[in-house]
């Protein structure tokens, strides 16, 4: 069974389920540029201009985002006290941020980012092909009761462990449609009940979230009302996602804070299938060219990304092939296999990926909590260990040499560690995340 992972530095780790650092043997410069990716850098350039032409729309079905003119983005946020508790406060790890998606409005998770756009996409298309919506309207017709009695008549579905249900659930219910949701048996409860007050169907799975995509997807297969979000192949959530780069690019901007090859850039990415974590990456890729370096974080015993892409196979790899649990308290990261769609475009575009227990999730989150009343949920937390493992990991250390990222490079290179999710959190699920690493401490 275990002979479907090639030999490897990481190998053993990785098996054995114990944190680890994998770094991509297929990893090469100007990748992005390659001819056969089923998306290309002019598709971000594109989901920018989808994102504006909405915002109007999304100020109007979400007042918090009055203040931001429609537009969904989060804080750059630097690491202060934090960075001290991290053991990060050396001159050699540069700066240090977190690109809080934990607490972007709307969902409270970097899901709202793909789930709304998709949702809010296909509701613009629907309108245009009913003739609710012609060239010249207002977008923000589709606020209206004509609209809302034209999408009442139509369901949109999604396979979710949490976060992306919220996402999608939230904003199919704003515009008037019916949402259902397929949830997996790790998700959450406080999810599953946010979700039911909001009017969404919420279905669950004695199954893990693979089975629970499979059976959304037959189900909107067998029924033309059904809008299917398909978080295994949907390019509409991968390129909602990577619009964030831009974000990114002016805050970095704004701090006066250069990248590119003497000033590289580091993104640290909690991954569950990979449409999130693969799109930002795939948009600072081509914001930043080669002066970026992604890489994804996954659980020691959920990485469905570094399995598939270490195995080297053309068949996508699953945690379960190489007896690993796909159990972890991580549950937007509970996932047994990575997109197809993702692994393709990602092929020599990823830097690497680390894993992480449990255990220390739960002890990152405290410290988040403690240091900078940062309020994640454990999968957001992972990312928080991305310095630590490039400067102080062997394999770290060997991507430095590899990539030409000297000492002095690294002083003046930028670490933005991605969270992903946490401020929609109960208040009570919140402090049993915190007793539980108070129990570990």
């Amino acid at each position: 069974m275990n002979t479907i992972l090639p030999s490897d530095p990481a190998r053993d780790d990785v098996l054995a389920g114990r944190p680890t650092l994998w770094l991509n043997p297929s990893y090469r410069k100007q990748a992005i540029d390659t001819s056969d990716l089923p998306v290309s850098p002019a598709d971000v350039q594109s989901a920018r201009q989808n994102w504006l032409r909405l915002a109007p729309l999304l100020a109007e079905c979400f007042p918090e985002l009055k203040d931001t003119g429609g537009e969904i983005r989060s804080e750059l946020v630097e690491l202060k006290e934090l960075r001290e508790a991290l053991g990060y406060r050396t001159r050699e790890f540069g700066n240090v941020f977190i690109k809080a998606d934990s607490h972007l409005p709307v969902a409270g998770s970097i899901k709202a980012r793909g789930g709304v756009y998709e949702v809010f996409l296909f509701a613009e298309s629907l309108a245009r092909q009913k003739g609710a919506l012609a060239d010249g309207d207002d977008i923000r017709k589709l606020a209206t009761e004509e609209a809302r009695s034209l999408f009442s008549c139509y369901t949109v579905a999604v396979g979710s462990t949490g976060n992306l249900g919220l996402s999608v659930g939230i904003a199919a219910r704003a515009l008037g449609f019916k949402a259902t949701v397929h949830m997996s048996s790790d998700a959450k409860a406080w999810k599953v009940e946010r979700l039911r007050k909001l009017g969404v169907d919420v279905i669950q799975h004695a199954a893990d979230y693979t089975t629970a995509v499979e059976n959304a997807r037959d189900i909107a297969d067998a029924d033309p009302t059904i809008y299917f979000v398909d978080d295994e192949q949907s390019r509409h959530l991968f390129l909602g996602y990577s619009a964030a780069a831009s974000e990114l690019a002016t805050q970095l901007d704004e701090r006066g804070i250069t990248i590119d090859e003497e000033n590289p850039l580091f993104l640290y990415l909690p991954c569950g299938i990979g449409g999130a974590p693969g799109g930002v990456a795939f948009g600072a890729k081509a914001i930043f060219g080669d002066a970026v370096h992604a890489f994804f974080v996954e659980p020691v015993q959920s990485p469905c990304a570094l399995v598939h892409m270490m195995s080297g196979s053309q068949e996508l790899v699953s945690v379960y092939d190489v007896g690993l649990t796909n159990k972890t308290e991580a549950d937007g990261m509970a996932v047994a296999r990575m997109s197809a769609f993702v692994a393709k475009v990602m092929r020599e575009m990823l830097a690497g990926v680390y894993t992480a227990a449990d255990d220390d999730l739960f002890k990152l989150l405290r410290m988040a909590w403690i240091t900078q009343r940062q309020k994640l949920e454990p999968s957001a937390a992972a990312a928080l260990l991305g310095p630590d493992f490039l400067l102080r990991h062997s394999e770290g250390r060997r991507f430095q040499a590899e990539q030409g990222i000297e000492e002095k490079k690294m002083s003046r290179a930028t670490h933005v560690l991605w969270t992903t999710g946490g401020s929609f959190v109960p208040e009570e699920q919140f402090q049993n995340f915190l007793d539980q690493a108070e129990a570990l401490a």
